[in-house]
């Protein structure tokens, strides 16, 4: 059983490596602070799973050169010894890319024996001396007797640096896999079974896994193509590239599939999935304006657009490119892929291979029995209503105008034409609050419509019959080209409601003449709606409200502080505004707030999902769904800390 000071030196004269599937470090400084503080009080860390095979047969992480004999591949345990390295040394070991600020910096106070990153606080306070500083001086007495405070407890104080060094001495239990006869991939499905303690891989990171054995630049290869995405306002997942890869080379979308496709047969499907994609964003963002993934319905369909895509070349005609756009729409309208996703791919792959995109529409359209747009769809709210995407696009498309310069709300750069815009809502949220409205009417839909940051800041929360006058007179036409009822009465607020069974009405109509054009293949044009909508009545529009979602700015900022918090401590994110669906329609049945729904850790942890001041239907559902949720940011943290960082 090897001693931790002996195994830093075998990092050091490459004898142990990492092999290239395993994912980098990602843990965050309370993890780091955590193991020290583990080892300082003698407490069990684990121990190490080491594959033992030959330096011609390893493919490894980073660029530190490795021994030319038997070398040791870490299976498990990375993180750990990582960290242990990354501060006894001040610096990360060869096969880490990982930036050394995260490592420096820890502190020991000699007086408490707590340890705890450096803050400005510590300055005044000698007790806290740096850690690898204790890891590689000479002299600890001197270094204790040169602080006047500290001398007289010379001897105490000095004893427990000694004990902090002598961690290095400690023994970490070890197994070995080793022999001739042991493949690669019998290697990666032991790492799944064993790692446990740490974030398990999911099957699509198995699979990778499995790839980088046949080609070890796999994984670093789809990072730089999700960062080229990223850059332009597109955040995707691995999984979801290494579905579209997975679907383009195998005709299948689960990925147990890919455990028989050799690396180079991935690399040619990797790099064409990329320009299919490519050029699906851009179809996307130049004819719908869906810039950045706020805006985005739902990609998850982009398997079979990319299988599509395959079988055409890459070469569409301007008709075969409306069609893929209104599949596109549709699919995202009506949570095709919302519920089953891989059940449901299948099925459209397969139909697609025999068939068309007219067969996919069809076969949607069978489903629901309509595609229309009423205006009931569009009473959902929040910003992860399933129509908010929607209206962003017609915004795009109609060429809306903003309030108060009048100009359109296009210009810029692709990927980035609409990012400076900002959510108004007509009728001010203090204003409707003011005069009991609840959440949900505030926070309509049909209540939203997007302006430039300056217009939206000088409207402030005017109400609507005081403001709208004026752009009326100010700047004839905006209104309308934002689907804003004509009849000044709507525009009182007492009438609220019936201003949005208006707004519905006029938006559910742009939306069709807008889908009937790209299905017909006509090249799109603006018009201003003739409707005074002075007879609508909220009684003329049966609405069955979708509950659930982020309702205001304040709750977002909680919701992006508590992603913040997941991430400073290596954990998934999650997915924001979550949305639950019925299996058999494909219909919204819930928006949840934030949700993980494989769990914070894939395979360890039940989905869950964090639900602020949501109502007890929303909590009935995300139930039934099988997620265990939490009503409070501290209490949701309360479990992530027993759960996954204990």
């Amino acid at each position: 059983m090897p001693q931790i000071n002996t195994i830093l030196n075998q990092i050091d004269l490459g004898q142990i490596a990492l092999p290239q599937f395993q994912r980098g470090f990602v843990w965050k400084r309370p993890q780091i602070r955590a193991l020290f503080r583990s080892l300082y009080r003698q407490r069990p860390v684990g121990g190490l799973l080491i594959w033992q095979t030959s330096a011609q047969n390893a493919e490894t992480r980073g660029g530190g050169a490795v021994t030319g004999g038997p070398i040791q591949l870490l299976l498990d345990g990375q993180q750990r010894l990582t960290t242990i390295y990354g501060v006894v040394h001040g610096r990360p070991p060869e096969f880490s890319d990982e930036d050394a600020k995260i490592f420096t910096g820890l502190r020991f106070n000699v007086k408490t024996e707590e340890f705890e990153f450096f803050s400005p606080k510590m300055k005044e306070d000698p007790h806290w001396v740096d850690v690898t500083w204790v890891m590689q001086t000479a002299n600890l007495v001197e270094a204790i007797t040169s602080q006047p405070v500290l001398v007289e407890h010379t001897a105490l104080y000095v004893q427990r640096l000694l004990d902090l060094r002598n961690v290095l001495n400690r023994n970490l239990p070890q197994e070995l896999i080793s022999g001739k006869n042991i493949r690669p991939d019998e290697v990666v499905e032991i790492f799944n079974q064993v790692n446990s303690g740490g974030t398990k891989l999911s099957h699509g990171d198995l699979a990778l896994a499995k790839v980088s054995v046949d080609w070890p630049e796999a994984r670093d290869t789809m990072s730089q193509k999700l960062e080229e995405w990223k850059k332009v306002g597109y955040k995707f997942s691995h999984d979801w590239l290494l579905r579209c890869v997975n679907v383009l080379i195998t005709g299948e979308a689960k990925f147990s599939h890919l455990h028989d496709v050799d690396g180079r047969s991935f690399q040619r499907g990797l790099k064409q999935a990329g320009i299919y994609i490519d050029q699906l964003l851009t179809l996307i963002n130049v004819y719908l304006g869906l810039d950045h993934n706020q805006a985005l319905l739902p990609v998850s369909g982009f398997p079979v657009l990319v299988r599509y895509l395959k079988r055409c070349k890459g070469k569409l005609s301007a008709q075969q490119q409306y069609k893929l756009l209104y599949w596109y729409i549709q699919a995202g309208m009506w949570g095709r892929y919302a519920s089953a996703p891989e059940t449901a791919l299948n099925q459209d792959i397969d139909l697609l291979d025999r068939g068309s995109l007219d067969d996919l529409v069809e076969r949607l359209r069978l489903q629901r029995a309509s595609l229309d747009v009423k205006p009931e769809h569009f009473a959902a709210w929040s910003r992860g209503a399933r129509f908010y995407p929607i209206l962003y696009m017609l915004t795009y498309r109609a060429s809306a105008r903003d309030f108060c310069f009048g100009h359109p709300l296009l210009g810029g750069a692709i990927g980035h034409r609409m990012k400076n815009l900002e959510m108004h809502h007509i009728f001010p949220k203090a204003q409707l609050y003011k005069h009991r409205y609840n959440r949900f009417q505030v926070n309509a839909l049909a209540n939203f419509c997007f302006l430039t940051g300056p217009c939206n800041k000088q409207i402030s929360a005017r109400l609507p019959e005081e403001y709208l006058p004026e752009i009326r007179r100010n700047h004839p036409g905006a209104l309308e080209s934002q689907w804003i009822p004509m009849d000044e009465e709507l525009w009182k607020i007492e009438n609220y409601e019936r201003f949005l069974v208006a707004r519905r009405r006029l938006l559910a109509e742009e939306t069709n003449r807008q889908l009937e054009e790209l299905r017909r293949g006509k090249a799109y044009q603006p018009v201003l709606h003739k409707i005074a909508a002075s007879s609508f009545s909220p009684a003329e529009a049966p609405v069955k409200q979708v509950s659930g979602g982020v309702a205001d700015d304040e709750e977002q900022e909680q919701i992006d502080d508590l992603r913040d918090w997941m991430d400073s401590h290596g954990l998934s994110r999650g997915q924001l505004s979550y949305e639950l669906a019925d299996s058999a329609t494909g219909d919204q049945l819930a928006v949840l707030d934030l949700a993980w729904p494989s769990g914070i850790q894939p395979g360890l942890t039940e989905p869950v999902a964090v639900l602020l001041d949501e109502p007890m239907e929303v909590h009935a559902i995300a139930n039934r769904a099988g997620f265990r949720f939490f009503t409070a940011a501290e209490k949701f943290k309360d479990y992530v800390r027993y759960r996954s960082l204990q």
